[in-house]
């Protein structure tokens, strides 16, 4: 990737109104960064318009800089699919408390062994999820949401929307059921 011409462009986040950005601001003014997008939310919170300005903003040649990677990422997932993106753009990404930078060669072999962890992690999560499943199975169970409607009621909503004095809102109310539930059911009905 080019380092002539390369812009730091600075990305800094808090959780809450109660805490301040200034910490972070000026880590990322002290480290030559010559625009910074803000913002004040979540890091779990998927909407974050700071970071898609920041995103849309940089460049090819640019170098994304943030104060630290929990600032950047809702999980190690994301963190490394954004990553990936600014990598296939030719940007750059630079945090500074960890001292992680992709446009050197020690960085991005930070970031091949993070996206190998996270691999692994989902991995893992599905071999135990399989073998859950695959207990409850041999217990003689199944797995997956019970049922909305038990044969009994699914009785009784057949007989109340035969009647078409009867409103689909009550028969829904009556019943307890959701819209959706309630022509998911009357669909299965008819077929």
């Amino acid at each position: 990737m080019p380092q002539t011409n390369s812009s730091l462009i600075g990305y800094a986040r808090v959780s809450t109104v109660d805490q301040t950005l200034h910490l972070q601001q000026d880590a990322l003014k002290q480290a030559g960064c010559i625009k910074i997008f803000t913002d004040i939310a979540s890091g779990s919170k998927a909407e974050r318009e700071g970071l898609e300005a920041a995103l849309s903003y940089v460049r090819m040649g640019d170098i994304l800089v943030v104060w630290r990677l929990d600032r950047l990422g809702r999980s190690l997932q994301h963190l490394i699919e954004t990553i990936k993106e600014l990598h296939n753009r030719g940007i750059g990404f630079r945090s500074l408390t960890e001292q992680i930078d992709t446009t050197t060669s020690g960085g991005k072999l930070i970031f091949h062994i993070f996206g190998a962890l996270a691999e692994f992690e989902r991995d893992l999560i599905r071999e135990r999820t399989q073998a859950g499943l695959q207990a409850v199975r041999e217990r003689g169970k199944r797995g997956g949401r019970p049922k909305a409607l038990t044969p009994k009621k699914l009785a009784m909503l057949q007989a109340l929307y035969a009647d078409k004095s009867n409103l689909i809102e009550e028969i829904c109310k009556t019943l307890n059921i959701s819209r959706p539930t309630f022509y998911r059911y009357i669909k299965g009905a008819k077929q």
